[in-house]
C-alpha cells in the first residue's frame, strides 16, 4: 500500500521528536509540553483526552505576567531610547533612575510570582462548562471540575531519572489531587527518540482518574506510585 502525504507528514514529525537524554532541561520541556497538549483542548491531536472534554486554558495569568513584562519593557525602551539631552543632565538623571527602578521593580514582582506562585505549575484550566460533561462528572464522582479549574503541575528534580505530575484543583485549598511518576526511560529510548503516544496515554490515564474522582490520600502526597 502506498504512503499518503499524511503518513508521509507524521513520520517527519516524529523524527524531529529526538533529542540528547543528558540535556535535563530540554527532556523536561518536551514531557512539560506533551503533559500540556494532551489535557488542553488547543490540541488538534486525536490521541488527546483533553480535546474529547473540551478542557480550556485559563490564560489571565499569563496575560497578566504579559502585561507587566510588556509594562518593563516600556520603561527599559524609555530609558534607552527616550532620553532627549545628553547625559548627565539633572532631568536626564531623574527620568534614566525612574525608569531603571521601576524595571528593576516589576521584574522583581515577576521573579517572586515564578518563584511563590507558578512553582512547578505547567498549565491552568477554567473550569467545565460543558453540560453534558457536567453531568458525567457528578455521576462518576467528581463534583467539584464544574466550580474550579485544575492546576498542572510536574517535577523533575536534579540527577533523577523520574518525572511526576499532579493534578489538583485551581484555587481550592488542601485541594483533592491525583499523581503519577514514571522513569524518563519509559518514553525516551537510548538513542533519544520520544514515545509522545505512549506519554499522551499515561496523562489521559491520569486525568481519567481525576474525572471519577479517584484521588490520592493526603497522607500519601509525597509518595506518588512509581511506574516502569
Amino acid at each position: 500500500m502506498a504512503k499518503t502525504d499524511e503518513d508521509t507528514t507524521v513520520e517527519e514529525e516524529l523524527e524531529l521528536l529526538q533529542v540528547d537524554v543528558g540535556d535535563i532541561l530540554k527532556v523536561k520541556q518536551i514531557l512539560d509540553e506533551t503533559v500540556a497538549s494532551t489535557i488542553s483542548s488547543s490540541n488538534t491531536d486525536l490521541s488527546s483526552h483533553g480535546d474529547k472534554v473540551k478542557i480550556c486554558e485559563d490564560y489571565r495569568h499569563d496575560n497578566m505576567k504579559l502585561i507587566l513584562m510588556f509594562t518593563a519593557c516600556c520603561f527599559a525602551a524609555v530609558a534607552q531610547f527616550g532620553l532627549k539631552t545628553e547625559f548627565p543632565d539633572d532631568a536626564n538623571r531623574w527620568l534614566l533612575g525612574l525608569c531603571c527602578a521601576v524595571y528593576f521593580c516589576i521584574s522583581g514582582i515577576l521573579q517572586l510570582i515564578m518563584t511563590f506562585v507558578d512553582r512547578d505549575c505547567i498549565l491552568v484550566t477554567k473550569p467545565v462548562k460543558d453540560e453534558a460533561m457536567v453531568k458525567l462528572i457528578r455521576g462518576s464522582g467528581n463534583k467539584e471540575m464544574d466550580k474550579y479549574g485544575i492546576r498542572v503541575r510536574t517535577q523533575f528534580p536534579r540527577f533523577s531519572e523520574f518525572y511526576t505530575v499532579i493534578l489538583e484543583f485551581e484555587g481550592k485549598e488542601n485541594s483533592e489531587f491525583v499523581k503519577a511518576t514514571w522513569s524518563v526511560g519509559k518514553f525516551f529510548d537510548v538513542d533519544g527518540f520520544f514515545d509522545e503516544e505512549g506519554m499522551a496515554i499515561e496523562i489521559e490515564e491520569l486525568f481519567q482518574r481525576f474525572e471519577r474522582g479517584d484521588f490520592d490520600k493526603k497522607e500519601g502526597k509525597e509518595k506518588a506510585t512509581k511506574k516502569d
